[in-house]
């Protein structure tokens, strides 16, 4: 199993800052199945300050090309991350529409 760190900035609002805890605690189960859909088999999210944290572990078949052709034919996910955007800044140095940037691993133990 292949695992995937990834970051993003929330608007540095406490009001957005909760409203994304709080759709994160009621995610559709057609968002879910997207997600399993797409052999991603664990994700979690973190939050510190307005700074996020996921972490992804991948089956033998995940492809990020896969995952965005997938979500762009779906619209129940294009309603998510819509709505996602509106909570969500992008990290100063991520390049132009990036949202979440894949992490650089530097140690492991």
């Amino acid at each position: 199993m292949k695992r995937y760190c990834l970051a993003l900035d929330l608007k540095d609002d406490p009001i957005i800052i909760e409203k994304y805890i709080d759709h994160h605690k009621r995610v559709s189960d057609a968002i879910i199945s997207s997600i399993k859909g797409a052999d991603i088999e664990v994700m979690d999210i973190y939050l510190t300050g307005n700074r996020l944290f996921m972490i992804m572990e991948v089956g033998e078949s995940f492809s990020f090309d896969e995952k965005a052709k997938m979500d762009e034919s779906n619209e129940k996910v294009q309603e998510w991350e819509g709505l996602m955007s509106t909570l969500q800044q992008a990290l100063p140095w991520a390049k132009p529409g990036e949202k979440w940037v894949i992490m650089e691993k530097i140690f492991s133990l």
